[in-house]
């Protein structure tokens, strides 16, 4: 699932947000690096029970990742707008930050485009805990 997954991502790099310390930390990863953080799970059988890619973090993998990741302040950054999740908060911060653009909201597949490009680079926003992609996806794309 992973190499079919990379093999469509339009993404040439993902930038990896995580809590440590009660700190927001973003890494930017290649694909190579962010696959050692992958898990394969299973989404409940109410969602099909189709195998995902999911981002798991340990706290060794946080501490280690800090030394190397960008500060964006403090954890509570994740929860500053109720009216959006964690992810998508995650993502309004980068996309701010790192853009200067204003953040909306979309659903642009992941083999369209990143979900922003810096400097003519397409990266992925993910968060720790988030999902890459299911089964189900990938097998729409005729990549089962």
């Amino acid at each position: 699932m992973q190499e079919r997954y990379h093999g469509v991502s339009a993404a040439q790099l993902y930038a990896l947000g995580f809590t440590f310390q009660r700190k927001l930390y973003a890494v930017k990863l290649s694909f190579e690096e962010l696959s050692k953080f992958f898990k394969l799970d299973h989404a409940s059988s109410k969602r099909g029970g189709y195998a995902k890619i999911r981002i798991r973090l340990t706290a060794k993998d946080r501490a280690e990742l800090s030394a190397m990741a960008e500060l964006l302040g403090d954890a509570s950054l994740l929860t500053k707008d109720a009216k959006h999740n964690k992810g998508e908060n995650f993502e309004r911060e980068l996309t701010e930050r790192w853009t200067g653009k204003s953040w909306v909201k979309d659903s642009v597949p992941f083999w369209v485009s990143g979900d922003i490009r810096v400097d003519g680079v397409e990266i992925q926003i993910k968060l720790d805990g988030a999902e890459l992609t299911i089964e189900m996806v990938l097998a729409g794309l005729g990549l089962a």
